[in-house]
């Protein structure tokens, strides 16, 4: 359905490594890619989630505006890691007025943080039988136990991503979490809202794993796996900076021997520590979830694309890994796009589309 253009809302896509932007245009026509730009951060400008120099990176995100020549200042940003609590949870049936007044308590079981130091969400999950017209328990009596899905955020970290993007003259209008916006990004490109799945979303210092079924989180990890530790890796192997090691890292360089095994054992060793922290997730999930059996990887993130990932990961799980591509469910004018340059970028690409899907008014 066509969302008016005073409603819709540019994706940025704040990570630590760099910036994305991504403008929809969601017309009669379908949805069409208005813009897309990325701008690379310096080292330590966000660490870890926290954005250590506001300055800088509002600067940063004020140029990316100005370059893509985008007038939308309404945006959705993201966020994720440790200071975000994503978990399904089960309760006593009630209605809504009982769970708006009791939800803190519910939540504070789960959370680790102070409630009065998170903000707090929650969506009421449709059971499945529910779904599909079946008796609960073969019996005719209807559960007393809901499904909710809780949201819980630290309020300094949002309050820090507000603040940078009014520093960059810009409205934040919606706070996502990352795994919400890939599960976004993924249903709108293939069209796919059933199965068993796992999007797993590599950056430059975070692993985030979530398992779906039939379109509801079941279970979501963030991990401090990513590129970044290659880059340190080599800088400190080489002894050379840090901006040089990711120069070498990303293949921009021709490579000595002596270099050529030392980056081959560097991979070969961190891209070993990611398969196995994602098996012990896929571990935990079957144990957690024996019925439930995920059918397919979808990798993404900026380290999706470091040589041998997605093999080992395939070989270590035998379950199939792809690349997950957001643009494919846009349509893309060839004349302003270069296709291998969006083919290129794709994997950085996703939360910042699934941002871009959201609309002023949503729910």
């Amino acid at each position: 359905m066509p969302v008016p253009k005073k409603n819709q809302l540019v994706g940025l896509d704040i990570g630590s490594h760099s910036i994305k932007l991504v403008e929809i245009d969601n017309s009669k026509k379908g949805m069409i890619l208005k813009s897309f730009g990325i701008v690379h951060l310096p080292k330590d400008i966000i660490v870890e989630g926290s954005i250590k120099e506001i300055e800088r990176a509002a600067s940063a995100i004020k140029n990316l505006f100005k370059n893509l020549n985008v007038k939308n200042k309404n945006v959705a940003t993201s966020i994720s890691g440790f200071s975000v609590i994503v978990k399904k949870i089960s309760i006593s049936k009630r209605n809504q007025t009982a769970l708006d007044s009791s939800i803190q308590e519910e939540a504070e079981q789960y959370i680790p943080f102070d409630i009065s130091d998170v903000n707090l969400d929650y969506e009421i999950l449709k059971n499945e039988n529910e779904i599909t017209g079946e008796e609960e328990n073969g019996s005719g009596h209807e559960s007393d136990v809901m499904d909710v899905m809780l949201v819980a955020a630290k309020k300094d970290i949002i309050e820090e991503y507000e603040s940078l993007i009014q520093l960059a003259g810009l409205n934040p209008v919606v706070m996502d979490v990352d795994a919400f916006a890939l599960q976004n990004a993924f249903e709108s490109s293939t069209g796919e809202t059933s199965g068993c799945y796992a999007i797993i979303n590599i950056g430059a210092e975070e692993l985030g794993i979530n398992a779906i079924k039939n379109g509801v989180s079941m279970f979501t990890r963030d991990s401090s796996y990513g590129g970044a530790q290659i880059t340190e890796a080599i800088a400190s192997q080489l002894d050379i900076s840090y901006e040089d090691a990711e120069m070498l890292k990303l293949g921009g360089k021709e490579l000595e021997e002596r270099e050529r095994v030392i980056l081959e054992e560097i991979f070969t060793s961190m891209v070993s520590g990611w398969v196995q922290e994602t098996s012990r997730a896929l571990d935990f999930l079957a144990t957690t979830y024996p019925d439930e059996k995920i059918e397919k990887i979808y990798l993404c993130g900026g380290a999706s694309k470091i040589p041998e990932f997605m093999k080992y990961l395939e070989m270590e799980t035998g379950i199939p890994v792809e690349e997950l591509n957001p643009f494919a469910g846009l349509q893309i004018n060839e004349k302003i796009f270069d296709p291998k340059y969006l083919s290129d970028m794709a994997p950085q690409a996703g939360v910042a589309v699934g941002l871009a899907l959201r609309s002023i008014g949503d729910k």
